[in-house]
């Protein structure tokens, strides 16, 4: 099992949430978050001062998998999540041990 975590730009939440359950995807979990990558920022105007945004909106997916099934759903994300602008974000895969699902005590690829 793998769990893919994904940052993406906020305003492609629901299109990367459509491509994903059109593939399968049952559930996932999702996090308002704030960070920066090479783009380091950016300046805006208020109120006619300009300030700096270090640390721009983001949103964070996590979605627990089968093997199997990795390449596609990294495949759906990287399609609905691109603009071809620089920000778009990341995907992370990393390994999972196990998992249990707490109502049944079911483990391993039965609780996803």
């Amino acid at each position: 099992m793998k769990l893919i975590e994904a940052i993406i730009k906020p305003f492609k939440l629901d299109e990367v949430r459509r491509a994903l359950t059109a593939k399968g995807v049952e559930g996932l979990t999702v996090s308002e978050v704030k960070g920066f990558g090479r783009q380091k920022g950016h300046t805006e105007m208020y109120r006619g001062a300009e300030y700096v945004v270090d640390l721009l909106p983001k949103i964070k997916l996590e979605v627990l998998v089968r093997d199997a099934d990795v390449e596609e759903l990294i495949g759906a994300i990287q399609d609905a999540a691109s603009t071809g602008k620089i920000g778009d974000g990341k995907i992370f895969v990393h390994p999972v041990a196990d998992v249990i699902r707490i109502r049944t005590g079911e483990r391993g690829e039965a609780a996803i």
